[in-house]
């Protein structure tokens, strides 16, 4: 695809990007215990059951399950009543799901001799298994699926990069971005983002965002998106101030630290002078946005080139 038909900014450093999520990702994240197998059979379980359900209920049911039916077999084998009575005494909702789930591992036993097809095509296939599903299986099983397109990844999109809110877009950008071969690692990344540093209110500094010199919305202080109408709170925030000068910067070779402040926030001064100005800017240097640094004037600060 040329960058005219991109879904993304045109200078955009993609492999910038893509080693600045993963390096975030496999430094430090949450550590579900799904994240910790490779095997289909315990994925498809935590994806049918964190379906509308949060995460931190799902743990306990999932060990649950997994102990009771220990392996595919296990529970195409068992009584349909016993797996959907599991499903409400743990409050897992729809029990369908649990129908569902009792015939996806029949169908593996009988129909694929009890071994999981490893495409999101074929995947598809087992009941109650939708493209969603079918593709966090084969990514997080068998590192074989297409980069995930979910509510938090569109949020993430929209605001990083400015992709537009439409489906067939985010996808194409989604897609763009992921490293070929490595749908576990990305999808897995990509989404703790979304869940952790850029939910519907964000929260990048505390995060340690890895996008936030690549982000549109952390450079402009607009943190809508296409599940988030309205402007989170924002204003007077450390993240605003990054921002600003981020934007000041782009305007100057340098500047040295009081012409930089009044720029910055009109009350520059006081509790808000220059040590507080001095610790936007190394949090800024620590970031690999701007240059730190004594000039003939005293300290300057410019953006990272």
């Amino acid at each position: 695809m040329s960058d005219e038909e991109s879904a993304l900014p045109s200078d955009l450093d993609r492999e910038a990007v893509r080693t600045a999520l993963v390096e975030w990702y496999e430094d430090d994240h949450r550590d579900f215990p799904w994240r910790r197998t490779e095997d289909a059979y315990e994925i498809l379980v935590s994806e049918v059951m964190s379906q509308q359900t949060q995460l931190g209920r799902v743990v306990e049911a999932w060990e649950a399950f997994l102990d009771e039916w220990p392996t595919v077999q296990d529970l195409a084998a068992a009584d349909r009543a016993d797996v959907v009575a599991f499903w409400t005494s743990h409050s897992l909702g729809y029990n369908n799901r649990a129908k569902y789930l009792h015939e996806a591992a029949q169908q593996v036993r009988d129909d694929y001799d009890g071994a999981f097809p490893e495409s999101p095509d074929e995947l598809s296939e087992l009941m109650g298994v939708g493209p969603y599903t079918a593709n966090a299986v084969a990514s997080f099983a068998f590192n074989n699926g297409d980069a995930v397109v979910d509510t938090n990844v569109k949020r993430v999109l929209h605001r990083a990069f400015a992709v537009p809110d439409d489906d067939s877009v985010f996808e194409v950008a989604a897609a763009e971005l992921m490293p070929d071969g490595k749908s576990r690692v990305w999808n897995n990344a990509i989404m703790e983002l979304g869940g952790v540093a850029c939910g519907k209110t964000p929260t990048c500094d505390e995060s340690g965002c890895p996008w936030r010199r690549f982000c549109h919305a952390y450079e402009t202080g607009d943190f809508t998106a296409p599940d988030v109408p309205t402007q989170p709170s924002f204003e007077g925030s450390r993240r605003q101030f990054r921002g600003r000068v981020v934007r000041v910067l782009g305007e100057y070779d340098e500047l040295t630290l009081d012409e930089l402040g009044p720029r910055v926030r009109v009350d520059y001064g006081g509790d808000h002078g220059r040590d507080w100005l001095q610790g936007l800017l190394e949090d800024l240097s620590d970031d690999g946005l701007v240059d730190f640094e004594d000039g003939d004037s005293g300290a300057v600060a410019s953006l990272k080139r």
